[in-house]
């Protein structure tokens, strides 16, 4: 089985920001995507808030994205990942081109626009139900369409929709928008747009294509007919890691929860960018998410380098592993240092589980001996003193 010392599942900002940093820090990198690279900022029409450039279509910082990451030279493979498991202590990375190991994992793998459920969405999406203004808007020239949500995707996908549609409705639930506010000002004095507010989509209707959308005000319950040749659905979006499900720690909806070095709950594995549980999705954060999980990796993977050198080669090693999340551990390791300073190797065995499961060190805080690697003892340690006869 082929192996890697960075998999980065996931191509759009977060994953190509995490191939540069992770090449540039010198690591053997492959970038797996099932699809185009460059993520949801593809199918953006105008990016306004990426810092130094005051505007630049989506399609086109993707694409420069891509370039940069090319220059270090990471490899590029088109395979979906199916699910990530722990086998023996390995990742293994279970694709459909075949399995992969991975010293450490970053997980970019975005987030996607979340449907509506109701009663014709299914039948009528590409008959005039989109989620994707710069892909379909060009369909509806002259024609009256409607947007479903009231975020920052949903105003600015409307005001895009003005350069081909003859009118917009804003279909929302509440009485204002949750958009910014520069983003709402801009929408709402273009006199195409109209919002409609305090109401949901109860039904899509239509022929052979949309005809209308069945609308409830949910103040007065009053159903409506809304005519439309399209429904543009932006209502929020779902984290892309069912392939992780149960394997990671996740928030309600399947977000998965880093700490702020973008560790998950399982060791050597990262999430980046909109998949992860945070509070600002946008390219920028995606960006600095990525930068971060492949430091951290690299971080990680020269940790575990180091440790096979200092455990694993010597003739004699004594090491002491260790909670670094338990106060009275943390004393003890201390204590035990300035002791036996340079005769006693110190593992922090919390963020080392698998080096803890390769000796077979099933609870902390204990010592063992070591001859090549060969377990030779170990030996629960409760103070200093208890160490002296492994020495």
């Amino acid at each position: 089985m082929e192996k890697h010392e960075l998999v980065i599942v996931g191509a759009g900002p977060a994953g190509l920001t995490a191939a540069i940093y992770g090449r540039r820090a010198g690591l053997d990198v492959l970038v797996l995507e099932k699809g185009i690279a460059g993520g949801q900022i593809t199918v953006t029409a105008e990016i306004e808030n990426w810092p130094g450039t005051p505007m630049i279509s989506g399609e086109e910082l993707a694409r420069a994205f891509r370039e940069h990451a090319e220059r270090f030279s990471p490899e590029f493979r088109e395979a979906e990942v199916k699910k990530i498991s722990i086998d023996a202590g390995k990742k293994i990375i279970v694709t459909d081109k075949g399995d992969i190991e991975a010293e450490s994992i970053v997980i970019a793998t975005g987030a996607r626009f979340r449907k509506l459920g109701c009663p014709g969405e299914a039948e009528f999406t590409g008959r005039g139900v989109s989620y994707c203004a710069v892909c379909d808007g060009a369909f509806f020239e002259d024609q009256v369409v409607a947007v479903i949500g009231g975020g920052n995707t949903a105003v600015e996908e409307a005001d895009y929709l003005t350069r081909f549609a003859s009118k917009v409705y804003i279909v929302h639930r509440r009485d204002s928008f949750r958009a910014d506010r520069a983003v709402v000002e801009k929408a709402m004095s273009n006199p195409k747009i109209e919002p409609v507010w305090n109401s949901v989509v109860e039904r899509i209707e239509g022929e052979d294509m949309v005809e209308k959308v069945v609308i409830k005000n949910v103040k007065t319950g009053e159903i409506s007919d809304l005519p439309v040749a399209g429904v543009f659905v932006f209502v929020g979006m779902d984290p892309n890691s069912e392939f992780v499900k149960g394997l990671v720690e996740m928030k309600d909806g399947g977000w998965i929860v880093t700490n702020d070095r973008l560790e998950t709950s399982v060791e050597g594995i990262f999430a980046a960018g909109d998949v992860r549980d945070k509070f600002l999705r946008q390219v920028v954060t995606a960006a600095g998410d990525g930068a971060t999980a492949a430091m951290a990796a690299y971080s990680y993977v020269s940790e575990q380098l180091h440790l096979q050198k200092v455990l694993f080669e010597p003739e004699k090693v004594v090491s002491f592993f260790y909670s670094s999340i338990e106060p009275e551990q943390i004393k003890l390791a201390t204590d035990i240092e300035k002791t036996y300073h340079r005769k006693v190797i110190l593992v922090d065995g919390y963020k080392n589980k698998r080096m803890c499961e390769k000796l077979g060190i099933d609870e902390l805080p204990k010592a063992v001996v070591l001859n090549k690697g060969t377990l030779v003892r170990s030996k629960k340690i409760l103070g200093v003193q208890d160490i002296e006869e492994l020495i």
